[in-house]
Protein backbone atom coordinates (compact mmCIF):
# COMPACT_ATOMS: atom_id res chain seq x y z
CA UNK A 1 0.00 0.00 0.00
CA UNK A 2 1.38 3.41 -0.96
CA UNK A 3 2.01 6.11 1.63
CA UNK A 4 -0.72 8.20 0.00
CA UNK A 5 -3.33 5.45 0.30
CA UNK A 6 -2.24 4.65 3.86
CA UNK A 7 -2.51 8.33 4.89
CA UNK A 8 -5.98 8.61 3.35
CA UNK A 9 -7.14 5.52 5.24
CA UNK A 10 -5.80 6.73 8.60
CA UNK A 11 -7.44 10.16 8.22
CA UNK A 12 -10.69 8.50 7.14
CA UNK A 13 -10.53 6.26 10.21
CA UNK A 14 -10.35 9.20 12.59
CA UNK A 15 -13.28 10.94 10.90
CA UNK A 16 -15.30 7.72 10.74
CA UNK A 17 -14.92 7.03 14.47
CA UNK A 18 -15.99 10.59 15.33
CA UNK A 19 -19.19 10.56 13.30
CA UNK A 20 -20.17 7.12 14.62
CA UNK A 21 -19.87 8.44 18.17
CA UNK A 22 -22.15 11.34 17.20
CA UNK A 23 -24.66 8.92 15.65
CA UNK A 24 -24.62 6.79 18.80
CA UNK A 25 -25.32 9.84 20.99
CA UNK A 26 -28.20 10.85 18.69
CA UNK A 27 -29.99 7.50 19.32
CA UNK A 28 -31.66 7.88 15.95
CA UNK A 29 -33.47 5.59 13.54
CA UNK A 30 -34.29 5.73 9.82
CA UNK A 31 -35.58 9.29 10.26
CA UNK A 32 -32.18 10.36 11.56
CA UNK A 33 -30.62 8.88 8.41
CA UNK A 34 -33.12 10.89 6.33
CA UNK A 35 -32.21 14.12 8.14
CA UNK A 36 -28.56 13.38 7.52
CA UNK A 37 -29.15 12.72 3.81
CA UNK A 38 -31.10 15.96 3.32
CA UNK A 39 -28.40 18.01 5.04
CA UNK A 40 -25.69 16.17 3.08
CA UNK A 41 -27.49 16.96 -0.18
CA UNK A 42 -27.68 20.68 0.65
CA UNK A 43 -24.21 21.11 2.15
CA UNK A 44 -22.34 19.28 -0.62
CA UNK A 45 -24.54 20.53 -3.51
CA UNK A 46 -21.96 23.03 -4.91
CA UNK A 47 -19.25 20.35 -5.13
CA UNK A 48 -21.70 17.79 -6.51
CA UNK A 49 -22.84 20.19 -9.24
CA UNK A 50 -19.28 21.24 -10.10
CA UNK A 51 -18.03 17.69 -10.55
CA UNK A 52 -21.22 16.24 -12.01
CA UNK A 53 -22.04 18.80 -14.72
CA UNK A 54 -19.73 17.07 -17.21
CA UNK A 55 -19.40 13.51 -15.91
CA UNK A 56 -22.99 12.59 -14.98
CA UNK A 57 -24.44 13.16 -18.52
CA UNK A 58 -21.95 10.58 -19.81
CA UNK A 59 -23.17 7.86 -17.45
CA UNK A 60 -25.02 4.92 -18.97
CA UNK A 61 -27.24 2.19 -17.54
CA UNK A 62 -24.27 0.43 -15.91
CA UNK A 63 -23.09 3.49 -14.01
CA UNK A 64 -26.60 4.40 -12.85
CA UNK A 65 -27.16 0.79 -11.81
CA UNK A 66 -24.13 0.99 -9.52
CA UNK A 67 -25.34 4.31 -8.10
CA UNK A 68 -28.76 2.82 -7.25
CA UNK A 69 -27.20 -0.31 -5.76
CA UNK A 70 -24.78 1.77 -3.69
CA UNK A 71 -27.52 4.06 -2.40
CA UNK A 72 -29.81 1.19 -1.44
CA UNK A 73 -27.06 -0.74 0.35
CA UNK A 74 -26.03 2.36 2.30
CA UNK A 75 -29.62 2.88 3.46
CA UNK A 76 -29.85 -0.64 4.87
CA UNK A 77 -26.40 -0.26 6.42
CA UNK A 78 -27.30 2.97 8.20
CA UNK A 79 -30.65 1.69 9.47
CA UNK A 80 -29.23 -1.59 10.80
CA UNK A 81 -26.25 0.21 12.38
CA UNK A 82 -28.40 2.78 14.18
CA UNK A 83 -30.80 0.11 15.39
CA UNK A 84 -27.82 -1.77 16.80
CA UNK A 85 -26.67 1.39 18.59
CA UNK A 86 -30.07 1.72 20.23
CA UNK A 87 -30.08 -1.93 21.36
CA UNK A 88 -26.44 -2.41 22.42
CA UNK A 89 -23.10 -0.76 23.19
CA UNK A 90 -21.18 1.08 20.48
CA UNK A 91 -18.02 -0.76 21.56
CA UNK A 92 -19.70 -4.06 20.65
CA UNK A 93 -21.67 -3.15 17.52
CA UNK A 94 -19.07 -0.87 15.92
CA UNK A 95 -16.05 -3.23 16.12
CA UNK A 96 -17.99 -6.26 14.93
CA UNK A 97 -19.41 -4.29 12.02
CA UNK A 98 -16.03 -2.85 11.11
CA UNK A 99 -14.29 -6.22 11.50
CA UNK A 100 -16.65 -8.53 9.66
CA UNK A 101 -17.22 -6.06 6.81
CA UNK A 102 -13.62 -5.77 5.58
CA UNK A 103 -13.01 -9.48 6.13
CA UNK A 104 -15.87 -10.35 3.79
CA UNK A 105 -15.00 -7.65 1.22
CA UNK A 106 -11.31 -8.67 1.21
CA UNK A 107 -12.21 -12.31 0.64
CA UNK A 108 -14.51 -11.29 -2.21
CA UNK A 109 -11.77 -9.17 -3.81
CA UNK A 110 -9.25 -12.00 -3.56
CA UNK A 111 -11.59 -14.77 -4.78
CA UNK A 112 -13.68 -12.96 -7.42
CA UNK A 113 -11.71 -9.85 -8.48
CA UNK A 114 -8.38 -11.65 -8.81
CA UNK A 115 -6.46 -9.56 -6.28
CA UNK A 116 -3.40 -11.11 -4.65
CA UNK A 117 -2.22 -10.71 -1.09
CA UNK A 118 1.16 -11.47 0.49
CA UNK A 119 1.73 -13.47 3.66
CA UNK A 120 2.36 -10.21 5.51
CA UNK A 121 -0.89 -8.81 4.13
CA UNK A 122 -2.76 -11.92 5.28
CA UNK A 123 -1.22 -11.49 8.74
CA UNK A 124 -2.44 -7.90 8.67
CA UNK A 125 -6.02 -8.95 7.95
CA UNK A 126 -5.85 -11.51 10.77
CA UNK A 127 -4.54 -8.86 13.18
CA UNK A 128 -7.31 -6.44 12.23
CA UNK A 129 -10.09 -9.01 12.56
CA UNK A 130 -8.70 -10.47 15.81
CA UNK A 131 -8.33 -7.04 17.35
CA UNK A 132 -11.83 -6.05 16.36
CA UNK A 133 -13.41 -9.11 17.95
CA UNK A 134 -11.33 -8.58 21.08
CA UNK A 135 -12.67 -5.03 21.28
CA UNK A 136 -16.17 -6.36 20.79
CA UNK A 137 -16.09 -8.14 24.11
CA UNK A 138 -13.09 -10.24 24.97
CA UNK A 139 -13.25 -11.18 28.68
CA UNK A 140 -16.49 -9.23 28.97
CA UNK A 141 -18.27 -11.83 26.86
CA UNK A 142 -17.50 -14.49 29.48
CA UNK A 143 -18.67 -12.30 32.35
CA UNK A 144 -21.83 -11.43 30.46
CA UNK A 145 -22.71 -15.12 30.21
CA UNK A 146 -23.65 -15.10 33.93
CA UNK A 147 -25.83 -11.98 33.69
CA UNK A 148 -29.00 -12.50 31.61
CA UNK A 149 -29.48 -8.78 30.91
CA UNK A 150 -25.84 -8.19 29.96
CA UNK A 151 -25.76 -11.41 27.93
CA UNK A 152 -28.83 -10.39 25.94
CA UNK A 153 -27.36 -6.93 25.28
CA UNK A 154 -24.06 -8.40 24.08
CA UNK A 155 -25.85 -10.96 21.90
CA UNK A 156 -27.94 -8.23 20.29
CA UNK A 157 -24.79 -6.20 19.70
CA UNK A 158 -23.11 -9.16 18.03
CA UNK A 159 -26.08 -9.86 15.77
CA UNK A 160 -26.44 -6.25 14.67
CA UNK A 161 -22.68 -5.83 14.35
CA UNK A 162 -22.22 -8.80 12.03
CA UNK A 163 -25.34 -7.93 10.02
CA UNK A 164 -24.04 -4.40 9.58
CA UNK A 165 -20.72 -5.88 8.48
CA UNK A 166 -22.45 -7.83 5.70
CA UNK A 167 -23.81 -4.61 4.24
CA UNK A 168 -20.47 -2.86 4.70
CA UNK A 169 -18.87 -5.61 2.63
CA UNK A 170 -21.60 -5.30 0.00
CA UNK A 171 -21.34 -1.56 -0.51
CA UNK A 172 -17.53 -1.67 -0.31
CA UNK A 173 -17.37 -4.16 -3.18
CA UNK A 174 -19.97 -2.26 -5.25
CA UNK A 175 -18.36 1.14 -4.76
CA UNK A 176 -14.82 -0.21 -5.03
CA UNK A 177 -15.64 -1.82 -8.37
CA UNK A 178 -17.27 1.39 -9.60
CA UNK A 179 -14.26 3.60 -8.87
CA UNK A 180 -11.57 1.06 -9.76
CA UNK A 181 -12.99 -0.58 -12.90
CA UNK A 182 -15.70 1.81 -14.16
CA UNK A 183 -13.52 4.81 -13.25
CA UNK A 184 -16.43 6.66 -11.67
CA UNK A 185 -15.74 9.66 -9.46
CA UNK A 186 -15.61 8.62 -5.77
CA UNK A 187 -17.30 11.87 -4.80
CA UNK A 188 -20.11 11.53 -7.32
CA UNK A 189 -20.97 7.90 -6.62
CA UNK A 190 -21.49 8.85 -2.97
CA UNK A 191 -23.30 12.13 -3.66
CA UNK A 192 -25.64 10.77 -6.35
CA UNK A 193 -26.27 7.67 -4.28
CA UNK A 194 -27.50 10.02 -1.57
CA UNK A 195 -30.53 10.90 -3.72
CA UNK A 196 -31.40 7.19 -3.82
CA UNK A 197 -31.18 7.12 -0.02
CA UNK A 198 -33.52 10.11 0.27
CA UNK A 199 -36.09 8.52 -2.06
CA UNK A 200 -36.07 5.24 -0.13
CA UNK A 201 -36.31 6.88 3.30
CA UNK A 202 -38.86 9.63 2.54
CA UNK A 203 -42.00 7.44 2.87
CA UNK A 204 -41.03 6.44 6.41
CA UNK A 205 -40.70 10.11 7.41
CA UNK A 206 -43.82 11.34 5.62
CA UNK A 207 -46.02 8.80 7.43
CA UNK A 208 -45.73 10.76 10.67
CA UNK A 209 -44.56 14.33 10.09
CA UNK A 210 -45.30 15.61 13.64
CA UNK A 211 -43.03 12.92 15.13
CA UNK A 212 -40.38 13.69 12.51
CA UNK A 213 -40.47 17.39 13.42
CA UNK A 214 -40.04 16.57 17.09
CA UNK A 215 -37.06 14.33 16.37
CA UNK A 216 -35.57 16.97 14.08
CA UNK A 217 -35.51 19.52 16.90
CA UNK A 218 -33.53 17.08 19.06
CA UNK A 219 -31.25 15.48 16.46
CA UNK A 220 -30.46 18.12 13.83
CA UNK A 221 -27.06 19.04 15.31
CA UNK A 222 -25.89 15.42 15.25
CA UNK A 223 -27.35 14.95 11.76
CA UNK A 224 -25.51 18.04 10.50
CA UNK A 225 -22.20 16.78 11.88
CA UNK A 226 -22.67 13.36 10.27
CA UNK A 227 -23.77 14.95 6.97
CA UNK A 228 -20.65 17.10 6.79
CA UNK A 229 -17.95 14.65 7.86
CA UNK A 230 -19.17 11.15 6.93
CA UNK A 231 -18.89 11.71 3.14
CA UNK A 232 -15.34 12.99 3.63
CA UNK A 233 -14.33 9.79 5.43
CA UNK A 234 -15.84 7.51 2.82
CA UNK A 235 -14.62 9.46 -0.21
CA UNK A 236 -11.07 9.34 1.20
CA UNK A 237 -11.42 5.54 1.36
CA UNK A 238 -12.68 5.39 -2.24
CA UNK A 239 -9.69 7.44 -3.40
CA UNK A 240 -7.44 5.05 -1.48
CA UNK A 241 -9.06 2.17 -3.38
CA UNK A 242 -7.85 3.78 -6.61
CA UNK A 243 -4.30 3.75 -5.25
CA UNK A 244 -4.21 0.31 -3.60
CA UNK A 245 -5.96 -3.10 -3.75
CA UNK A 246 -9.43 -3.27 -2.20
CA UNK A 247 -8.31 -6.32 -0.19
CA UNK A 248 -5.74 -4.09 1.57
CA UNK A 249 -7.77 -0.89 1.91
CA UNK A 250 -10.91 -2.53 3.35
CA UNK A 251 -9.26 -4.00 6.46
CA UNK A 252 -6.89 -1.04 6.84
CA UNK A 253 -9.98 1.14 7.38
CA UNK A 254 -10.26 -0.50 10.77
CA UNK A 255 -7.62 1.84 12.13
CA UNK A 256 -10.79 3.75 13.06
CA UNK A 257 -11.12 1.26 15.91
CA UNK A 258 -8.05 2.79 17.53
CA UNK A 259 -9.90 6.07 17.75
CA UNK A 260 -13.24 4.49 18.66
CA UNK A 261 -11.66 2.50 21.50
CA UNK A 262 -9.83 5.50 22.93
CA UNK A 263 -12.42 8.23 22.29
CA UNK A 264 -15.72 6.35 22.33
CA UNK A 265 -15.01 4.21 25.37
CA UNK A 266 -14.13 7.32 27.38
CA UNK A 267 -17.01 9.53 26.20
CA UNK A 268 -19.68 6.83 26.42
CA UNK A 269 -18.45 5.18 29.61
CA UNK A 270 -18.43 1.64 28.20
CA UNK A 271 -16.31 -0.87 30.12
CA UNK A 272 -13.42 -3.29 29.44
CA UNK A 273 -11.24 -0.42 28.32
CA UNK A 274 -7.95 -2.31 28.79
CA UNK A 275 -9.04 -5.27 26.64
CA UNK A 276 -10.44 -2.94 24.01
CA UNK A 277 -7.27 -0.85 23.86
CA UNK A 278 -5.24 -4.07 23.49
CA UNK A 279 -7.54 -5.04 20.64
CA UNK A 280 -6.97 -1.63 19.09
CA UNK A 281 -3.21 -2.20 19.26
CA UNK A 282 -3.71 -5.51 17.41
CA UNK A 283 -5.55 -3.55 14.75
CA UNK A 284 -2.70 -1.03 14.55
CA UNK A 285 -0.23 -3.89 14.01
CA UNK A 286 -2.50 -5.39 11.37
CA UNK A 287 -2.89 -2.09 9.54
CA UNK A 288 0.88 -1.60 9.58
CA UNK A 289 1.36 -5.08 8.11
CA UNK A 290 -1.13 -4.24 5.37
CA UNK A 291 0.70 -1.01 4.59
CA UNK A 292 3.99 -2.90 4.25
CA UNK A 293 2.60 -6.02 2.59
Amino acid sequence: MSLTAFSLVVLAGLIHACWNIAAKKASGDARFVFFTCILLMLFWAPLGWWLGREEVPRWGATEWGFVVASGALHVVYFVVLLRGYRKADLTVVYPLARGSGPLLSSLFAIVFLGERISALGAFGIAGVVGGVFLIAGGPGLLRAAHDPVARQRVQKGMVYGVLTGVFIAAYTVVDGYAVKFLLMSPILIDYMGNFVRIALLAPNVLRDLPAARQLWRVQWRYALLVAIVSPVAYVLVLYAMKEAPLSHVAPAREVSMLFAALIGGHLLGEGDRVARIFGALCIAAGVTALALG
